[in-house]
């Protein structure tokens, strides 16, 4: 048995080993800037790996790290704001943050040292298990839903490991599995020619809508698919849980904590490359991950700020208990020019009696399918479509988002 205090000593070491696996790469990291204009830099150059190396630091510096001895950077505003804090949860969350450490310890296909599974089973499993049977009935439940930790759950030690990354599968260290898993992200087999045809026609394909859209199947490579697919179930990255009785119930993990693995930031250029007529010069923006509770519904009606949507889908066919359902909705109508955010993301009731009922609520419905990639038009309006997939969480629905360029909207 090991104490908490021994497994932090060996994160330690772990990290002092990073570092030093650090200074023989080809970067100079000294030269990284790590602040949000830089970041903003690299975004907008396509800087990948310069981009990767600023967001790992503050991500190993931050307030997720395990090791306290390690935390340079407390939590922004921002990040606690949007749900990712450490001193709340809601039932949801924890309930899949329990299902994962549950999988993590379990599991034969994850690399763990024997100090972090025991630190699963013998520490944070119990302790994410005894919080849970604390929280109230979502009807008992103030502040949309949310449950604020008590005394009796920082005694436990919740405080310790909620929101901390206590496992993060990486395909950053070089080796040469991860190096063959970057040769070529998406299908070979992808029609590139049609793909760019389908959407210059703006979506005329499904009716008549003001921006474009187009649907790949098997967008990725197998072997891109599992190695896309193990970085979001095992990594515990997914810190922001929504207000659960305002906007459903899925945990999002983002670029900017957590969620920034080489893999993903290869992704989004091969996308760019691949389809220059879609992407234009549009560069990254933004990309996140979700994984959804099928007790709850999924993303309410919004429109993204920004010019590209990408979102794959990442869960096995056989979860999804209706192939009909469980995509994503997409209406035919963008914000006008002159409404400000809060108007097309903040009131949607008003979006749908101005925009949508006009229109007879016309819409593309893109059923849901393990390696399908929907490519829109961000500033369309868009909404979950109804899921219902099989209980475990190994099923349960995810999906990655990856956003470009700035939102084009009908003058």
């Amino acid at each position: 048995m090991y104490s908490t205090q021994s497994v932090l000593m060996l994160l330690l070491v772990s990290h002092v080993k990073n570092l030093v696996l650090a200074a023989h790469s080809n970067i100079n990291h000294n030269s990284i800037k790590t602040d949000t204009q830089s970041i903003q830099h690299y975004l907008q150059t396509h800087d990948m790996e310069s981009l990767f190396q600023a967001l790992d630091r503050r991500f190993r510096e931050s307030e997720r790290n395990l090791n306290p001895l390690l935390r340079n950077e407390p939590l922004s505003k921002r990040k606690i704001q949007r749900g990712g804090g450490l001193s709340y949860t809601s039932q949801y969350k924890l309930k899949a943050d329990l299902e994962q450490a549950q999988y993590l310890a379990s599991s034969n296909d994850v690399e763990l040292s024997l100090e972090v599974k025991e630190l699963l089973q013998e520490k944070i499993i119990p302790i994410y298990e005894n919080v849970l049977k604390r929280i109230p009935p979502l009807e008992d439940l103030v502040h949309g839903g949310l449950y604020q930790f008590q005394e009796a759950d920082l005694a436990l030690g919740i405080d310790k490991y909620y929101n901390r990354a206590i496992h993060v599968t990486s395909t950053n260290s070089g080796n040469e599995d991860a190096q063959t898993c970057t040769a070529g992200l998406l299908n070979p087999e992808l029609n590139i020619t049609k793909i760019q045809e389908d959407w210059l026609k703006g979506g005329l394909d499904y009716g008549e809508t003001e921006g474009g859209i187009v649907v790949l199947d098997d967008v990725l490579s197998k072997e891109a698919f599992r190695k896309i697919r193990k970085i979001l179930l095992e990594s515990t990255v997914f810190y922001q849980t929504k207000l659960p009785k305002q906007f459903g119930g899925y945990a999002g993990a983002y670029l900017d904590d957590g969620l920034h693995d080489r893999l993903l930031l290869e992704l989004s250029q091969e996308l760019r490359n691949a389809l220059p007529t879609i992407f234009k010069e549009h560069a990254l923006k933004y990309l996140w991950a979700y994984k959804y509770d099928s007790n709850y519904d999924g993303i309410n009606l919004h429109a993204d700020e920004a010019a590209v949507n990408v979102n794959i889908w990442l869960t096995p066919d056989d979860a999804n208990l209706d192939p009909h359902t469980g995509g994503l909705v997409i209406f035919s109508k963008k914000p006008p020019a002159d409404w400000s955010l809060g108007q097309y993301n903040g009131n949607t009731s008003f979006v749908r009696k101005e925009l949508l009922e006009p229109t007879g609520f016309a819409n593309v419905t893109v059923p849901f399918r393990a390696n399908r990639a929907v490519i829109f038009d961000s500033a369309l309006f868009h909404q979950s479509d109804t899921f219902h997939f099989r209980k475990g969480y190994e099923n349960r629905r995810i999906n990655l988002t990856i956003l470009y360029g700035n939102m084009q909207r009908l003058e």
